[in-house]
């Protein structure tokens, strides 16, 4: 990798200085556009302590899921705890730190921290136990509780599309967190489908300018589906 040029030719290399008790941004929702390899990276590099920001963690035995297999994660920031068991049991147990978040102040939280805003306020959570602990405001007649903006030492990222420059175009669904999370991360990584040349993507259709990328790498792809239903 050298000058604007993104590309590494390794998973290792991809995830290069990361170590234990980092904190990790994994974009993805459910198993949609979830960075498959890089997680798998991190699995095999047996770093522990991390505190993970995710919308949620997988499944059983797939996607941020094998983490909690080798109590790799100590702290999960999350909106969703849903179609993993191990992550219920661990959350039940007191094994591992959960921080429920809403989507929608999670999403909020990750792009405040790639836009430089350290905190802002929000009416979603006041008088739960979103609350507890907070800063809180009356504007306007309305309550708000003031929510601290998310950073990461490292962002993991899944696309469809990047040239060498680190443009990202990402597909459909697969979009969801993957753009917020890449634009928080000290070091972004991002893994796609398919590398093209510089110039072959539409700068109207480039979701991830390169300025927010430092790495990029080519993967092959399971795209697991969680359930999959079918008519007898």
């Amino acid at each position: 990798m050298s000058g604007l040029d993104k590309r590494v030719g390794s998973y290792e290399e991809a995830l290069a200085g990361l170590t234990d008790n980092m904190t990790v941004l994994a974009g993805g929702f459910g198993l949609c556009g979830i960075p498959e390899n890089l997680i798998a990276e991190i699995r095999r590099r047996g770093v522990s302590g991390l505190t993970v920001v995710s919308n949620n963690c997988g499944i059983d035995g797939f996607g941020l899921g094998v983490l909690l297999e080798d109590r790799q994660i100590r702290k999960m920031i999350a909106s969703y705890v849903g179609e993993n068991a191990l992550f219920e049991q661990q959350l039940l147990s007191g094994e591992l730190e959960v921080e429920l978040t809403p989507q929608g102040t999670l999403a909020e939280k990750l792009r405040a921290g790639g836009a430089g805003i350290p905190a802002f306020f929000t009416a979603t959570g006041y008088g739960t136990p979103v609350a507890e602990g907070k800063e809180a405001r009356e504007i306007n007649g309305r309550h708000y509780i003031l929510e601290p903006a998310i950073t990461g030492d490292f962002a993991i990222v899944k696309g469809w599309k990047a040239d060498h420059f680190g443009n990202v175009v990402y597909r459909h669904t697969a979009q969801n967190f993957n753009p917020l999370v890449a634009t928080a991360g000290r070091i972004t990584v991002v893994e796609v489908e398919e590398i093209v040349e510089p110039g072959e993507l539409d700068p109207a259709q480039i979701h991830t300018p390169g300025i927010y990328v430092d790495r990029i790498i080519q993967g092959r792809f399971e795209k697991r589906i969680e359930k999959r239903t079918l008519r007898g």
